[in-house]
């Protein structure tokens, strides 16, 4: 049987998706790239946004136009927020909650009677990625006031560390370079008094993998203590710290556990710290009761901070959520313009941290090969870039001198 799986969302979807394709190859599937080819088609949902919502219904319909004989589940956290949404949408076969997407294959009893010699997956023979996502936490009980989050992912729960080490290995088999951490709030992991700091001690001192990445972490898990573990180059200088507003105001009102200068505290101990760190963020506008002030104040810190990468969100309602019943919702007019306005400032801050690479020697791993004849990769401090080569680049992880 022929299957596809798709993701929207972030790293942590993208990790749960990934054990998902390891699982149906090990159970004898094919996997494609095409719901129009596939016998079962997942989509592993987001429901951060209201673009979210929609760009699931949409992908679930277009599945079943292009194939009406595919068999469509819909999975994920728009799945466990509102399952009846998906259930009506034409074609849709089952909504199953995050609490049971692990086991899909058990819950959907469609594992084939018969399944030939399982191969061990390789990067070269797997379609899967040259940096693999390892999910290690689940669950937030944070409650900021924006997130749906904390009503989809309810348990805060770590993966055991050696469960962990164990899945570091078996990519380390595979060819894998590089291993991301996900997790709802990844600086939160705790299993059994084992924090972040000494789960990465223990994956630096019994892994082998060339690097490490975490996907995402909160100003307040950052601590001189965690930082020190940097002076080892197998962890990757890039961290993705979330900032959402650059005002002290909108920062209260949003629940947030840091204030501005909190965060400009954290950004000088890892830049004092991680030579060449990339810092990328998330940045919302337009959340309930930001003034033309409050914006101007978080576009000014955005710009001082220099970030590598700002991924910047229009402030979407949530049901359920304490900022949905706040009074001063935002026209969506002043939020497309506030957007525009820190989109164009993430595009300069992007420009400004690559040109300061321009002429040195960097180390990348090389991903794919473009149409064109391209390869692209990813440098460890976040840098995407591509070359021209004859050679089959893939996999590899090599100094490149960047132009």
């Amino acid at each position: 049987m022929k299957i596809a799986v798709q993701t929207l969302g972030c790293k942590l979807n993208q990790a749960e998706t990934e054990s998902l394709r390891r699982q149906f190859v090990e159970a004898g599937y094919e996997l494609v790239q095409n719901p129009g080819e596939a016998d079962v088609y997942i989509l592993n949902t987001c429901t951060v946004t209201r673009a979210a919502d929609a760009k699931a219904r949409h992908l679930l319909r277009s599945a079943h136009r292009q194939n009406p004989n595919v068999f469509i589940i819909a999975t994920g956290c728009y799945a466990q927020r509102v399952p009846s949404e998906l259930e009506n949408i034409e074609g849709v076969n089952r909504v199953v909650d995050n609490n049971e997407k692990s086991n899909l294959l058990q819950v959907l009893k469609i594992i084939p009677q018969k399944v030939q010699t399982i191969k061990t997956l390789t990067v070269a023979d797997a379609p899967f990625r040259t940096r693999s996502f390892l999910k290690i936490q689940d669950g937030c009980q944070n409650y900021c006031a924006y997130c749906v989050v904390p009503f989809v992912r309810v348990s805060e729960t770590s993966v055991p560390p050696d469960s962990i080490i164990n899945e570091i290995k078996l990519r380390e088999a595979e060819g894998c370079q590089e291993i991301v951490l996900t997790g709802t709030r990844v600086g939160g992991y705790n299993f059994s008094g084992l924090d972040l700091r000494g789960l990465l001690q223990r994956i630096l001192v019994e892994t082998k993998i060339s690097r490490i990445r975490l996907s995402s972490i909160q100003p307040q898990e950052i601590s001189p203590e965690l930082i020190t573990l940097w002076k080892n180059n197998r962890l990757c200088p890039h961290f993705h710290l979330s900032l959402q507003s650059g005002s002290a105001g909108v920062l209260e009102r949003m629940n947030r556990r840091y204030s501005p200068e909190d965060y400009q505290n954290v950004l000088d101990l890892i830049r004092q710290e991680v030579p060449a760190v990339a810092i990328t963020t998330d940045v919302i506008v337009g959340f309930p009761g930001e003034t033309d002030k409050e914006f101007e104040e978080s576009l000014t810190l955005c710009k001082e901070f220099g970030f590598t990468r700002i991924h910047v969100f229009s402030y979407s309602p949530r049901t359920g959520t304490e900022a949905a019943l706040m009074k001063g919702q935002v026209p969506e007019k002043i939020k497309k313009e506030r957007s525009r306005r820190m989109l164009a400032l993430a595009e300069e801050s992007a420009r400004k941290f690559k040109e300061r690479f321009a002429g040195q020697s960097l180390d990348v791993l090389w991903e794919k090969q473009t149409e064109d004849g391209d390869w692209t990769g990813i440098t460890g401090n976040y840098i995407r870039v591509s070359t021209k080569s004859d050679d089959n680049l893939n996999n590899k992880l090599q100094s490149a001198k960047v132009k």
